[in-house]
């Protein structure tokens, strides 16, 4: 009889349907995802609430007003999954939620959020680690066998992962200081672009000589796959500044180069980095990218030319995958749970959670959310 029971312990059943929470940011997101018996999963609904309007007046994320905002939104987001999904709250198996990292009032709302649905419901509740979320996207789109490459690049992350299970990610390099997604917002306010900078930037490089700054490309005299992009963030201060003091303004010319100088230098230290991160790799046969910063073209296009010149296999998820959503936390769970107990009512919001538990966490925390 003891036999048995442990057998039964040890041989999990995963939940297949889990309904998502998402509120790490200023994306407020509720999803339905439903696993497959291939490991690939199926999004039966996707809902994302943005918040640029309410931060616009403030150049960036003002946390207090994304908590605010979330505590709102997440029960209309939820309905609105639901409906959307054609599901009933009580025909969901598990409730998920990002505890971590991110600004910590969202991740607070988020968590009460979903406890309260698995109070109300007696469903299994798990507690996801939102750059895990990222870090599966391409096994809920692609069914990606493990183990593959990660770069995560967002508005408040920059990471190398070696992905090698639902909760096996090993940190090869990450940003030390700015995020590329922080950098790019902050650089567009430099130079009076709009928010966000991501769109801004890469738009005013269109018209723009990448060459005529000479901006730096930090770390990339040092070994190792770390990444720094505040210098870079200083020197277009600098030469904004310069050209401010010599004809009192920016012209667009001026706006158009100092962006594609900036977006240059950015493509250049991702690919050289990314270069370094598959050596140290070889085994792996694919790369993939996700976060808000994967749009970027420029971006896109050197990535997939670096894995064509390392002949591994380059995937980026569809952008509304790959920016923050509430799909990719559904998955997640649905993952893990064959590795993991659900949480219980103790789950705690965190604002910083490595993922790589053998390396300590990165340091630096920007307006995007602390780094992990």
């Amino acid at each position: 009889m003891q036999a048995g029971h442990n057998q039964e312990k040890t041989v999990m059943r995963a939940p297949e349907t889990i309904l998502g929470l998402e509120s790490s940011c200023d994306d407020t997101a509720a999803a339905v995802v439903r696993r497959l018996p291939d490991g690939t999963g199926a999004v039966l609904s996707s809902v994302v609430v943005g918040q640029n309007d309410l931060h616009a007046a403030f150049g960036g994320v003002v946390p207090e007003i994304a908590a605010r905002a979330h505590a709102e939104k997440l029960d209309h987001c939820v309905e609105q999954a639901l409906t959307q999904a054609k599901m009933q709250l009580s025909e969901v198996d598990a409730i998920a939620v990002t505890a971590g990292p991110g600004l910590i009032g969202g991740v607070v709302s988020g968590v009460m959020c979903a406890k309260g649905l698995a109070a109300a419901t007696g469903k299994p509740l798990y507690g996801v680690n939102h750059l895990a979320g990222h870090a599966l996207t391409p096994r809920l789109t692609d069914n990606v066998p493990y183990p593959y490459l990660m770069l995560l690049v967002s508005g408040g992350h920059c990471q190398f992962l070696l992905v090698s299970g639902p909760d096996d990610f090993t940190r090869l390099g990450g940003t030390i200081d700015d995020a590329p997604g922080e950098a790019f917002d902050k650089v567009a306010r430099l130079i009076s672009l709009s928010q966000p900078g991501g769109p801004a930037i890469e738009q005013a490089a269109l018209s723009g000589d990448p060459a005529r700054f000479a901006f730096p490309r930090p770390l990339m005299d040092r070994a190792g796959c770390d990444m720094s992009f505040s210098g870079l963030k200083t020197a277009v201060l600098r030469a904004r500044d310069t050209l401010v003091s010599a004809q009192s303004g920016l012209t667009q010319q001026d706006q158009a180069d100092l962006a594609a100088g900036f977006q240059a230098a950015v493509v250049d230290v991702l690919a050289g980095k990314t270069r370094r991160a598959l050596a140290e790799v070889a085994d792996v046969q694919t790369i993939c990218v996700a976060g808000g910063v994967a749009a970027n073209k420029a971006i896109r296009t050197v990535l997939e030319t670096v894995s064509q010149d390392a002949n591994v296999t380059f995937l980026a998820p569809p952008l509304g995958l790959c920016t923050d959503n509430a799909a990719m936390i559904a998955y997640a769970a649905a993952e893990q749970a064959t590795l993991r107990e659900p949480d219980d009512m103790t789950l705690s919001a965190r604002p910083r959670w490595p993922l790589d538990k053998r390396q300590p966490g990165m340091l630096g925390s920007g307006k995007k959310g602390a780094k992990a």
